[in-house]
């Protein structure tokens, strides 16, 4: 069974578009038909209904598709078995990380890790946090550094390197700036942007809230912490954000008996073959720690 017609068969699985599955592997739609065909024919059954525009697995596609996520996962981990057998560490190593850190964090880390490996070639995929725990954990990157959940299970394994304090912000004309102090519930009345729902640093700011029995007046939300500051510091409402990104467009406001920190580090698979460019970054974010 040939391996691109598997991937690509994953790809427009997991899109339910051959057009995006196209985009996501680099190759032009035509040709990604074409290995689904080809796929098809090999195993002669129809792995996806085509309705119009809307494409969808077969009985036949579900059944295969946790058989084609092992058999890229047993390869891929082959494949970085036998390069770690080599002394050179070499090959490509693809990584997810946050757009936050990887703005705000990871430039000095990549930097050393490229200068003291010229020969990995660096994949990064750039990805909600939430996100980057699939992809751990269905083998397609090795390593994410990211906002870690409050909880990670096995086979999952996540260390913490940074501590990230997060403060709560306005601009400097917004009426909350006057307060010398304020608590949640003056805060609840007044228009927030959160961080997108269902991510962890959205769900530790609604924890905060839910404690004290309150609910934020929450006007929008989005998962990058740069949009949200450049919506705060021209008045449009408060937030919360990392300490780090605070400046002088910026007020930060004083919360009474509030304060709120999230973790953030690194997962990778414990039931994984780890590269030896993969051990390497981790060593070198390992020197990080506390920082």
């Amino acid at each position: 069974m040939d391996i691109a017609n598997l991937t690509a068969f994953i790809a427009v699985a997991e899109t339910n578009s051959f057009s995006l599955a196209a985009e996501r592997l680099y190759l032009t739609q035509p040709a990604v038909s074409k290995r689904i065909s080809s796929l098809e024919q090999i195993l002669n059954i129809k792995l996806f209904d085509r309705i119009g525009r809307i494409i969808q697995l077969t009985e036949a596609g579900k059944a295969l598709l946790p058989y084609a996520y092992q058999i890229l996962i047993e390869i891929n981990d082959a494949s970085r078995k036998l390069s770690n057998l080599q002394k050179e560490v070499t090959g490509q190593l693809t990584i997810a990380t946050s757009h936050h850190i990887g703005l705000h964090r990871l430039p000095p880390i990549l930097r050393t890790f490229t200068k003291n490996y010229p020969q990995v070639n660096l994949d990064i995929h750039f990805l909600d946090s939430e996100k980057a725990y699939e992809e751990v954990l269905q083998g397609r990157v090795e390593l994410a550094i990211i906002t870690l959940a409050t909880n990670t299970l096995s086979p999952l394994k996540a260390t913490t390197i940074w501590i990230d304090q997060l403060d709560f912000v306005c601009s400097q004309d917004n009426p909350l700036s006057q307060y010398q102090q304020l608590n949640l519930a003056t805060l609840s009345n007044y228009p927030a942007i959160f961080p997108g729902v269902g991510t962890f640093t959205h769900d530790l700011i609604e924890k905060c809230f839910s404690k004290a029995k309150l609910k934020p007046l929450v006007t929008m939300s989005t998962n990058y912490m740069e949009t949200i500051k450049m919506l705060v510091s021209i008045g449009f409402a408060w937030s919360v954000l990392p300490r780090t990104m605070l400046d002088q467009t910026l007020i930060k406001l004083n919360v009474y008996n509030i304060s709120l920190t999230r973790q953030l580090g690194y997962i990778y698979h414990t039931e994984r073959t780890l590269s030896k460019a993969t051990l390497k970054l981790i060593d070198l974010l390992d020197q990080y720690i506390n920082e």
